[in-house]
């Protein structure tokens, strides 16, 4: 709105100069320039009106960015200030720390609640390690008897094998005993089939020759009877 007032009030100095003729008229002594010269006596209070309030203006816009600036300085100082502050603190405070753990290790307390706790992990590692130790144990015996189970069932395998190829060797055995039996008493069979056979053709010769000697001796009995 300041603005906006500035620009309509600048307007009437320019009007000022347009009735430039105006003192030359004043000779005539005609109505006009009285008209003008209240016209100019009006306007001349603002024309002196204008000028100071602008400086004002200028005055309090230089005065508000002085105290913008003034304001920003002390933020940023403050700003940094608390910075300094916080940085301090937090020396100080891990300082007070790191001073109160030297002070509580140092404590024969503290050192005897750390050799008890000391004392505590390494036996606890110990019935670990003793734990992992009885489960390799474990493991290991059960990997032997695992083994011998096997090799038992190897050797069981292994055996019912021998003993299997045992009898059916033995049964091999038997029947080509069996079989050489069956063909020795063939054998003997046809011998004795063979021996009887020549037996009864030479008992048949015999036979033969003696039925022949009979009829050669019967024919001399005839004759002899005839010839009586």
């Amino acid at each position: 709105m300041l603005l906006h007032r500035r620009r309509s009030r600048s307007i009437s100095p320019r009007r000022r100069k347009s009735p430039s003729p105006s003192p030359r008229r004043r000779k005539s002594r005609s109505p006009t320039p009285r008209r003008h010269k209240r016209q100019r006596t009006s306007l001349s209070p603002i024309a002196k009106s204008h000028s100071p309030s602008s400086g004002s203006i200028e005055r309090k816009n230089a005065s508000e960015k002085l105290r913008k600036e003034e304001e920003e300085k002390k933020r940023r100082q403050q700003e940094a200030e608390l910075e300094l502050i916080e940085e301090e603190t937090a020396k100080r405070v891990e300082e007070a720390i790191r001073k109160k753990v030297e002070e509580s290790l140092n404590s024969e307390e503290i050192k005897l609640e750390l050799q008890r706790r000391l004392e505590e992990g390494r036996r606890k590692l110990l019935d670990v390690v003793a734990v992992q130790l009885e489960k390799e144990k474990e493991s290991a015996e059960r990997a032997k008897k695992d083994k011998e189970e096997l090799e038992r069932m190897i050797e069981e395998n292994r055996r019912k094998v021998e003993e299997a190829q045992r009898r059916e060797a033995l049964e091999q055995q038997r029947r080509e005993e069996e079989r050489y039996r069956e063909l020795e008493e063939r054998q003997k069979q046809k011998e004795e089939a063979m021996r009887r056979k020549k037996q009864q053709e030479e008992e048949e010769r015999a036979n033969q020759i003696k039925l022949l000697g009979k009829n050669k001796a019967r024919p001399k009995v005839s004759f002899a009877i005839g010839s009586k």
